[in-house]
């Protein structure tokens, strides 16, 4: 592993510190998170996901665009249409709203939309799944090789799905299960089928960031393989996944 040296203020250094033990880890733990830190982003959500407001403006030309597609849509409908997109004087309304620029009234056009999920966020999802097909992979192969890792360790393993309670982790949620109707990450099917079809009735993106991140160290520590075996995790690496999931303040009086 390289060694970085650095110098700051004692100052910097103190508080560092400070916030280190807050954390409950070595001052030079908590330097090396928050660089990798810097290299695996932690999201950020000034506004609670799913609570965006509605556009206060649009540019001239993104209304004429709108209200021409409901002048088009109010006029192709069926006469006795009853669905959401209403009827023809519902239409004409929502055109009327963009062309005379009554902002309190945009909300129609984003009504029953979801709030978008960040390119970042969407990554992660699919970094979080590929690990847990790694983790499965390794799980199973060591099994057929004759040195099984412990039950308790395997269930702590799983992919237990986000939390369909919260807005950001239940929007993943819908995310996971849009990829896998691709037939892609199917192999942990199984998985969010024993929990509950991947509701995990608790918040779990904190704790799948902190297993990504160490087993990007553990990934980024190897050499260059070439057998088709190299990618897969040692019973000891799952442990140390598998640690990574309690939050550092709190590994000392568990034992980790």
């Amino acid at each position: 592993m390289a060694v970085l040296n650095i110098r700051v203020d004692d100052r910097i250094r103190d508080q560092l510190k400070e916030m280190s033990d807050d954390e409950g880890v070595t001052l030079s733990e908590f330097v090396r998170d928050l660089l990798m830190e810097a290299v695996v982003p932690v999201y950020e959500r000034e506004v609670k996901h799913g609570e965006e407001p509605p556009a206060e403006s649009m540019r001239i030309v993104d209304r004429q665009v709108l209200s021409l597609l409901h002048r088009i849509l109010g006029r192709v409908l069926p006469e006795d249409a009853n669905d959401v997109d209403g009827d023809l004087e519902y239409q004409l309304m929502r055109a009327k709203i963009l062309e005379e620029g009554y902002t309190g009234a945009y909300w129609y056009e984003t009504a029953g939309f979801s709030t978008e999920l960040s390119k970042r966020d969407c990554a992660r999802v699919s970094d979080i799944l590929q690990m847990f097909r790694i983790i499965t992979y390794s799980i199973d192969h060591l099994a057929k090789d004759g040195t099984p890792i412990d039950e308790k360790l395997a269930f702590r393993l799983e992919f237990q799905g986000f939390d369909h309670n919260d807005a950001l982790e239940g929007h993943m949620a819908g995310y996971v299960k849009f990829l896998m109707g691709d037939d892609r990450w199917t192999e942990l099917q199984p998985q969010i089928e024993r929990n509950d079809n991947g509701n995990s009735h608790a918040l779990m993106l904190d704790t799948y960031l902190r297993m990504l991140s160490e087993y990007r160290r553990i990934m980024d520590g190897r050499k260059r393989g070439f057998n088709r075996y190299d990618y897969l995790l040692s019973g000891d690496e799952l442990a140390q996944i598998s640690a990574a999931q309690v939050h550092p303040s709190n590994r000392i009086a568990d034992g980790h």
